[in-house]
């Protein structure tokens, strides 16, 4: 008699599968998760930063037992969650201005400490346009005070909730509303941009660190060590936006995934200011492969081509792995 044998790949994508111990599922397949944001938000189809904000709060609310309070400014994430008088959140949950997330979330955390509960968590979110543009400076204070805070910025390159305007974590020749895809050099220039994980690590904070909604082990684990840490706290999650970024809403895993494939988006951890770990490469692949499957690079492959454009990207990709020293997974 022959029996037909059935094997399982527990390390694949798969959220969970019942060969898995228990021990190392994720938040999401458990039942008894918080569902910080539940159903009913706004978010277009597709939404990154939908999927991130949910991985990464469910996350921090199982790591400080349910005690914990979150920030968030204005945004996206802001607008479609909570069109009043409704809201999606099942969290203690504060809205902030635009830009002030982190001195509001500075202000939670110190009123917490003078009233000896420290047991609560502060956690801030803020879209890049609230971390990298208008929200540096507050962002910084509370680097340097070394506030009690997890900041956690989800970056869809733009300012997606205005009309899809350029920010500073912009990349270069992506085409906004503000950089079109017209003239000698067109999109977002080169050259111009801030690079918030490295700005944070200057800063020399106890942690910061990268991640994307394709990885979301990784996300959970980045989350549940932040919140093992006392102090200020960075995390730069990369969410891709369907309507933004002009791709597939089936997609938005596949071009997170395909951004650290490329080394276009270094996924690492930072203790100190000194990078302490990096997430290999599992398969590299040619930049190309990310920017054909977006429409805010289609002014690249006409014809002709912008092949010195994608050379110059490319060569950032390649700098980011020499930077990091990212190493291809073994087959």
């Amino acid at each position: 008699m022959t029996e037909r044998l059935r094997f399982y790949q527990t390390g694949s994508f798969a959220v969970r599968n019942r060969l898995l111990p228990v021990v190392d599922a994720s938040v999401q397949s458990d039942p008894g998760r918080a569902n910080a944001i539940t159903s009913g938000h706004r978010a277009c189809q597709g939404c990154g930063e939908a999927l991130g904000a949910r991985y990464a709060l469910d996350a921090a609310m199982r790591a400080s037992g349910g005690r914990m309070v979150a920030v968030n400014a204005t945004g996206c994430l802001e607008v479609f969650s909570t069109p009043y008088p409704e809201t999606s959140w099942q969290i203690p949950w504060m809205h902030s201005l635009f830009g002030n997330a982190a001195a509001v979330a500075s202000g939670v955390a110190a009123a917490l400490r003078v009233t000896g509960r420290d047991d609560v968590r502060v956690v801030a979110q803020a879209g890049d346009g609230g971390t990298v543009d208008i929200g540096l400076g507050p962002l910084s204070g509370m680097f340097e005070r070394n506030d009690d805070v997890l900041f956690i910025c989800y970056d869809n390159e733009a300012y997606m909730n205005t009309g899809v305007q350029r920010s500073g974590a912009t990349p270069p020749a992506a085409r906004t509303m503000t950089t079109p895809a017209v003239g000698p050099h067109p999109g977002a220039p080169f050259g111009q941009g801030k690079d918030l994980p490295r700005i944070a690590m200057a800063h020399e904070i106890p942690y910061v660190a990268t991640a994307t909604v394709a990885d979301l082990r990784d996300l959970e684990d980045k989350v549940t060590t932040a919140m093992s840490i006392r102090g200020a706290r960075y995390l730069h999650v990369l969410v891709p936006c369907p309507l933004g970024w002009g791709s597939a809403s089936r997609d938005t895993v596949r071009v997170a995934r395909l951004a650290t494939e490329s080394g276009l988006f270094p996924v690492f951890e930072a203790h100190d200011g000194e990078v302490t770990s990096v997430t290999p490469i599992r398969r590299r692949v040619p930049v190309e492969d990310y920017l054909r499957i977006q429409k805010r690079y289609a002014h690249l492959f006409g014809e002709p081509p912008a092949t010195g454009v994608i050379a110059h990207i490319q060569a950032t990709a390649d700098r980011n792995i020499r930077r990091y020293r990212i190493e291809e997974a073994p087959v």
